[in-house]
């Protein structure tokens, strides 16, 4: 038997049952529906949107109200085997296998789907350790239970996630505190204007700012907490929350000898540096890019899936706006790459505001757009240049 009979026998295994891994599957189920599929996740195998995470408070929705389809079902949909509740501990690339919790599984194929974690920034004070991140279904569920019954919530981090947590809470009755060491909501994704608008939107809904600073210290007095910021003001609360941004899941990779940069390193067929094995999602870096979002997992997905069964396909990322759920001001942006040179043009229109970064001679090279203005969406998309 030759290397890609056998590479095929062993079927493909994939670490991760997140939106990168089970939309892997999918794609290569549309196209071969008999190959062998693995699935090891540290999660029960359990398929919910991860989205939703920063948006179901209001709603009253329960982690277990999230599970869109439980592992049984996704097995038996999809016809793949589920190791679940698995923790992964070495990855022999060598031998082509991997070691985990429950046993050695040889591959043909691996996919590493392993995603990312929440920052966490070190702080001092002796509440420190009560620093809440959502980052998975079981963190949801553990946050609504520490919040349950609770007024006030302080939350580090006025980006994507930030913005989110702070309308779905003020929806949910809460009294809630942003704090960041940015001068602005958004800061990476919105030009000032924008950023204006939105603020004052979440403001009126009840939002309080406390921009470029950050928390120096957190201590519990009793039943409440006590944030001391870097600019000498003090905020109580309830809970905090941390939302600072993702940082990919490396160590596995990493001690397997698999190349890193800021993700694991993949070419444009998401292939990594060891022969045989490909990444995906918020852990993979393709040319520079890593991108948490859910439009490039899909295009990745539908790119490696034919990759993986020996069908070469080369990933293109397209303008992919992105939606921050908002429902203060409903916002969707297409920032324009890192490097990219131009202004914003703001234009405000009733009901919302339209802001367009454009060359000098120009062209569209991104966009926010807020309220009524969203509605543009479609048709700036189609004059953006593609992203990969």
């Amino acid at each position: 038997m030759d290397h890609q009979n056998q590479s095929s026998s062993l079927g493909i295994v994939i670490i991760g049952s997140g939106l990168a891994g089970y939309t892997v599957i999918r794609e290569l189920r549309k196209i071969d529906k008999e190959i062998p599929i693995t699935l090891v996740t540290r999660e029960p195998g359990y398929f919910y949107s991860k989205p939703m995470l920063s948006t179901a408070l209001a709603s009253s929705k329960s982690a277990e109200q999230l599970v869109s389809t439980n592992a049984e079902s996704m097995a038996t949909q999809l016809d793949i085997t589920i190791l679940g509740d698995a923790d992964v501990t070495a990855i022999d690339t060598g031998a082509q296998t991997v070691a985990t919790s429950k046993g050695n599984i040889s591959y043909g194929k691996l996919v590493l789907g392993l995603g990312a974690d929440q920052i966490r920034l070190a702080l001092e004070g002796n509440a420190a350790n009560e620093v809440i991140t959502v980052n998975d279904l079981e963190d949801y569920a553990q946050f609504r239970k520490t919040i349950e019954g609770k007024k006030r919530i302080a939350i580090l981090g006025a980006g994507l996630i930030g913005c989110e947590f702070a309308n779905d809470l003020v929806l949910g009755s809460y009294e809630v505190e942003v704090i960041d060491l940015a001068p602005q909501a958004l800061g990476r994704l919105l030009p000032e204007a924008a950023a204006q608008a939105l603020q004052a939107k979440l403001s009126a809904a009840g939002v309080r700012w406390h921009f470029a600073t950050t928390v120096q210290s957190i201590d519990r007095n009793g039943d409440s907490l006590s944030i001391t910021l870097a600019n000498g003001s003090a905020i109580h609360s309830d809970a905090f929350l941390s939302a600072v941004g993702l940082r990919p899941r490396l160590d596995l990779a990493q001690s397997a000898g698999i190349a890193t940069g800021v993700g694991i390193t993949v070419n444009r067929q998401l292939e990594t540096s060891a022969k045989n094995v490909y990444a995906i999602g918020d852990c993979a870096e393709v040319e520079g890019l890593v991108l948490p979002y859910v439009m490039p997992i899909m295009q990745a997905a539908r790119a490696l899936a034919p990759n993986l069964l020996g069908q070469a396909t080369v990933l293109n990322y397209p303008a992919m706006p992105v939606m921050v759920k908002t429902p203060a001001l409903p916002t969707i942006v297409s920032p324009p790459a890192k490097g990219a040179v131009g202004d914003w043009k703001i234009n405000s229109v009733e009901g919302g505001l339209e802001a367009r970064f454009e060359s000098s001679d120009g062209k569209l090279l991104g966009f926010a757009l807020m309220g009524t203005a969203t509605a543009q969406r479609g048709a700036l998309t189609k004059d953006l240049p593609p992203i990969l």
